[in-house]
């Protein structure tokens, strides 16, 4: 199984660098269930792994000059504090078991599954979809306190769930700013790289981490993002995008339907 765990983390790496979002998502599902991680530490340990990952691919965009700073500006530093906020006070400060169904406990690790793939649903749907909303003209852009406010709201999620929130950021971005999906795309890295970083920063007060066990993790995700770069170049990237939206969406509902029907 560890084997498994490791190639799927390398896996994880080739679907950034090939859709520029939405690898980051399966993070969670191969540390819990492949790794059998609990679910609140896994969500730290991706967020150390999705910022890994993330700051890599980031770096390669900032050299194309794919990056627009007013978005890392107004939409990354909100989110930034936001997820530090929620990795240091809000997910310790939320007990063990929130209520009893009858026998059934409803658990803090519990919720954050059924949060995660509630997320993976919307992502899944998201790419399958696949709309364009993007414009070169940024005159229509909102206001700095809108744009803002959807910041911390991403990074509230990415902080109670320990993914990268690409799915939320690039349309978000695309919509709010008006950048070029290509843009777009480079701002997000940046901004899923220093949020989850961050996030990863506030469990580092709170939890052990096991570096011996999370470093060869993002090293194989890191690996793999080189990868899916140069897979990009013969992959038709709409095809690609639907196809793994497809699975995306598959795995939320698995885990939905493994975690209330088959504990």
């Amino acid at each position: 199984m560890m084997v498994i765990g490791y190639f799927a983390a390398g896996l994880i790496g080739v679907a950034l660098g090939l859709t520029g979002g939405g690898g980051s998502i399966l993070t969670m599902p191969v540390l819990v269930y492949l790794f059998g991680v609990s679910p609140v530490v896994a969500a730290a340990y991706s967020l150390f792994v999705v910022g890994s990952t993330s700051l890599v691919g980031a770096a390669g965009k900032i050299k194309e000059q794919l990056v627009n700073a007013r978005a890392v500006t107004y939409f990354g530093l909100p989110s930034l504090l936001a997820v530090f906020v929620t990795r240091k006070w809000i997910m310790p400060a939320l007990p063990d078991v929130f209520f009893y169904a009858g026998s059934f406990p409803f658990t803090k690790s519990l919720f954050t599954l059924l949060l995660f793939s509630v997320l993976m649903i919307m992502a899944g749907v998201a790419m399958i979809a696949n709309k364009t909303m993007h414009t070169d003209d940024e005159s229509g852009a909102s206001p700095w306190w809108r744009i803002a406010s959807q910041g911390i709201f991403t990074g509230l999620v990415t902080g109670l769930v320990g993914a990268g929130g690409g799915f939320l950021i690039v349309p978000a971005l695309m919509w709010m700013l008006k950048l070029p999906v290509k843009t777009a795309i480079g701002s997000s890295l940046v901004i899923i790289a220093i949020n989850s970083l961050a996030g990863f920063a506030g469990d580092l007060m709170n939890y052990p981490i096991e570096w011996g066990f999370v470093l060869p993790i993002a090293a194989m995700a890191v690996a793999g993002i080189f990868i899916g770069n140069r897979l990009q170049r013969f992959i038709k990237a709409d095809v690609l995008k639907k196809a793994f939206g497809w699975f995306v969406l598959a795995m939320g509902i698995y885990i939905i339907i493994k975690e209330l029907l088959f504990k």
